[in-house]
C-alpha cells in the first residue's frame, strides 16, 4: 500500500566555511490518520525535520511526497502550530483564525459559509466565549488553543505540530494534550508532532520515532504504542503496556545520553 506521506532518504546539510549534517538517510512512512511523535534529545534535528515536511526547508538529499506529489513548498495541505502561539497580535480570537480561513477558502467558500467554519473550528477547541478577544486578553493555552482552531481550518492532509506545548504550565499542557486527543479520535486526522515529552508522546501517539544524537541524525527505533483508542490519562497509569512503552522511549534516550556518539 502507498504510503499517504513518504519520507525517503532525506539528510539536511548546512553550508558555509564548514559543513554541518543534521539529517542523515531518514526514511518514515506514514498512513493517513496516523498520530506519529518525534521525540529525541536537543540538537538531534527533529525540528529540521518537520519544517522539511512543511515545506519551509528543502533537503539536500531524498524527499518528501504527500499522496504522491512532492513536497518543495509551504502549502496549506501541511498546517503547522510552532511552540510560539504566532497570534497576529492587533486582530481578534476570531480575525486571526479567519484570516487562514479566507486564504484557503476565499475563492470556494461563501462568506457566510467562511464565517461558519471558522467559528467551527474556534467551537472545536472551546474557544467560542473569546472571539472578540485579542492575544494580550487570553492565556497561553488558550492562545495556542487558536493556533489550533487555525492549522485545523486550513482542512490540512497533515497537521504538523513543534512542541505545541512545550511553553505551558502542566495542567494547562494536559487539558490541551486531552483536546488534541479528542480531535484526533473525532476527526481522524493526519498528525506529526515534536516532543521532549515521553508521557506526551505514549499517550497521544499511535508511534514514537525515537532520533539518534546529532550530529548527522537519524530515525534509531520506531516504537508502536499498542494502546486502545479512545485513552484515559487516569486509567492509563496502571496499564502495563503503557508503562512497557514509556520505559522502551526512557531507555533509549538513556542511551543516546550516557553515549552521545551512538548510532
Amino acid at each position: 500500500m502507498q504510503a499517504y506521506l513518504d519520507i525517503s532518504h532525506v539528510g539536511m546539510s548546512f553550508g558555509g566555511k564548514r559543513t554541518s549534517v543534521v539529517l542523515t538517510d531518514v526514511s518514515l512512512t506514514i498512513q493517513r490518520g496516523d498520530y506519529v511523535s518525534i521525540i529525541g534529545h536537543s540538537g538531534c534535528g527533529k525540528s529540521t525535520l518537520l519544517n522539511i515536511v512543511a515545506g519551509l526547508l528543502q533537503c539536500s538529499t531524498g524527499g518528501v511526497l504527500l499522496e504522491g506529489k512532492e513536497v518543495d513548498s509551504p502549502g496549506p495541505d501541511r498546517a503547522v502550530v510552532f511552540q510560539n502561539h504566532s497570534l497576529l497580535p492587533w486582530l481578534t480570537v476570531y480575525d486571526n483564525v479567519r484570516l487562514a480561513v479566507d486564504k484557503v477558502f476565499g475563492r470556494t467558500k461563501t462568506r457566510a459559509e467562511r464565517d461558519q467554519w471558522t467559528r467551527h473550528n474556534l467551537a472545536l477547541v472551546n474557544m467560542s466565549h473569546a472571539l472578540d478577544k485579542r492575544p494580550n486578553e487570553i492565556s497561553g493555552g488558550m492562545k495556542q488553543r487558536v493556533g489550533i482552531a487555525r492549522a485545523l481550518a486550513m482542512e490540512p492532509k497533515v497537521l504538523l505540530m513543534d512542541e505545541p506545548f512545550g511553553a505551558l504550565d502542566a495542567l494547562t499542557r494536559a487539558q490541551l494534550q486531552d483536546t488534541v486527543m479528542d480531535l484526533h479520535q473525532r476527526l481522524g486526522n493526519t498528525v506529526i508532532m515534536i516532543t521532549h515529552d515521553v508521557d506526551e508522546a505514549v499517550l497521544l501517539s499511535d508511534r514514537i520515532v525515537m532520533m539518534t544524537n546529532g550530529p548527522a541524525a537519524t530515525i534509531g527505533e520506531v516504537l508502536p504504542v499498542t494502546l486502545e483508542r479512545p485513552r484515559d490519562r487516569l486509567e492509563l497509569a496502571n496499564n502495563p503496556a503503557y508503562h512497557r512503552a514509556r520505559a522502551a522511549v526512557l531507555a533509549f534516550l538513556y542511551e543516546r545520553h550516557r553515549a552521545p556518539s551512538a548510532h
